[in-house]
């Protein structure tokens, strides 16, 4: 699915108008009734709603709303800000009048002063959240930041309209979360917005969801974007069947440099990933001390003994192998460190891409002139603290996005950002965010079943822009069988690992 700006959604709305011949209003309506369609499948008429509308179009659509909710037997109370006076849009104006006429009582405050009783909520209610949507461009004022406050302090269940009030639609630094719309729910117009996927803004949109009309087909295809969102369909193309007569010398041979004493159980993840991914051959290359473990653990994947005992002292390529990673639970010894800057000197000369995760990127960060000798499409998989040991500390979600889309183009890497929303960030400066996973992957060694899943797509041919992109959503898909098993509090990194050739018979199996 692809991504825009805010600017570039109004753009896309304009279009889609103009091409199915309708205007504002009658798009507000139709929005309207999607509103009421998904809170009456959520709630029953008896639950009491409250509707806090601004004085613009996320106003209308929440006074829409409100419209279809009566003619559903619902009775919501709605309080309208608009103040000074003469402040409405008028589309807001046209669904303040029709929302007055649904019934004989007051079922209406209009707010024109600063001066304003913030009525009772509780559990029991639903909020309506149509106070400003994704047009805003900065933080709320101070009156309104109150009343966030004391919405969401309520404990009542947050429906906001578009975006949350108060979190723009573009991603932006500096912003608060504590005066934003913490909603459980958003119901976003048209298509989701960037600042969704920012993961600092998990806990503000909820779950997510759009309405209204679909946008028009020429428009997206006009449209140009640098944000993606993965989606089964896309990777499913990227697996092939295999062919009748296949051997395993067609399927790509990997090597990983992984384990350390006391750190095997990575290298058995990592490989057994690999294997678990259809690769042809895996070689795990370890410390002495990791024979016995890996031959038992993994007696799919050759054990290639490095000369050290307990950690890795060398680092060289003995076979024209397909695909190359290093780092998991490799230490970060003097010796490894060593070894690791020689193989990146040659590999970068040979222009030979190279999968980087967990300790390796600690190495990488107690001697950053590694930096410059990274091979061209070389894929870092970070998490937030071992971007930051690398990159600097970074004051929000927002600003490590920035920083890892400015080091991609830089040093003509991709970037694994792992995050709720993983982005695989390119050197083109296109962000993919990974639509796919489950919390129960919040557990010890999954990063290492994604650095050996992930080589072994690399072995079997992807393009390394492809394979990063394609195993971070296949092991999602993994985790997510996985928590169908043990629940998500039961999840460990090895279920992860078997589950990924069901994840991706699942994926190939996935109607169109």
């Amino acid at each position: 699915m692809k991504l825009f700006s805010q600017d570039d959604i109004n753009k896309i709305e304009h279009l889609t108008l103009a091409e199915r011949g309708l205007n504002k209003q009658e798009m507000i309506d139709e929005a309207g009734k999607d509103i009421a369609a998904e809170i009456s499948a959520r709630y029953d008429s008896r639950t009491p709603i409250v509707i806090f509308a601004g004085a613009e179009d996320c106003g209308a659509y929440a006074l829409a709303a409100g419209v279809y909710l009566y003619a559903k037997g619902y009775c919501p109370y709605a309080f309208l800000f608009n103040i000074g006076g003469n402040r409405l849009s008028p589309e807001c104006d046209y669904f303040r009048r029709r929302f007055i006429d649904c019934s004989e009582e007051q079922i209406i405050t209009e707010v024109t002063g600063m001066r304003f009783s913030m009525p009772e909520l509780d559990s029991g209610m639903v909020v309506v959240d149509g106070l400003f949507g994704s047009d805003i461009t900065g933080p709320l004022s101070r009156g309104y930041q109150i009343l966030v406050g004391n919405i969401n302090d309520s404990g009542a269940k947050i429906v906001s309209i578009d975006s949350p009030s108060g979190l723009p639609g573009n991603p932006m630094s500096g912003l608060i979360n504590s005066k934003i719309i913490h909603a459980d729910e958003t119901l976003t117009i048209m298509m989701p917005k960037l600042s969704f996927f920012i993961n600092d803004n998990i806990e503000l949109v909820g779950r997510w969801k759009t309405i209204g009309p679909a946008p028009s087909q020429a428009s997206l295809r006009n449209t140009r974007n640098t944000h993606f969102l993965i989606e089964g369909q896309t990777i499913k193309k990227r697996l092939k069947p295999r062919p009748c007569d296949s051997s395993k010398n067609d399927f790509g041979s990997a090597i990983i440099y992984a384990g350390s004493y006391g750190m095997m159980g990575a290298a058995v993840l990592a490989s057994r990933a690999a294997s678990r991914s259809g690769c042809g051959k895996v070689t795990c290359h370890s410390p002495k001390c990791g024979y016995q473990i890996v031959q038992t653990a993994v007696p799919s994947a050759l054990f290639q003994s490095d000369r050290g005992e307990q950690v890795i002292e060398s680092i060289e390529l003995t076979h024209n192998y397909s695909a190359v990673a290093i780092g998991p639970g490799i230490g970060t010894a003097d010796r490894t460190i060593h070894a690791l800057e020689s193989f990146l000197k040659i590999s970068s000369a040979n222009n030979r891409p190279v999968i980087l995760d967990a300790d390796a990127l600690n190495c990488i960060a107690i001697r950053p002139t590694m930096l410059d000798y990274l091979p061209v499409l070389s894929i870092l998989t970070p998490h937030i603290a071992e971007f930051d040991r690398i990159f600097g500390p970074q004051p929000s979600s927002s600003a490590r996005l920035a920083k890892a889309i400015e080091i991609s183009k830089s040093y003509k890497i991709i970037i694994v950002l792992k995050g709720f929303y993983t982005a695989t960030v390119r050197p083109d400066g296109k962000v993919f965010y990974n639509s796919s996973g489950t919390p129960a992957l919040a557990t010890a060694g999954t990063g290492d079943v994604l650095t050996g899943l992930m080589t072994g797509l690399v072995a079997q041919g992807m393009k390394p822009e492809i394979a990063s992109i394609a195993a971070v959503y296949i092991h999602g898909i993994a985790g997510q069988l996985a928590e169908k098993q043990h629940g998500s509090y039961g999840v460990c990194a090895e279920d992860v690992a078997d589950n990924i050739g069901k994840a991706i018979r699942q994926i190939m199996e996935e109607q169109s």
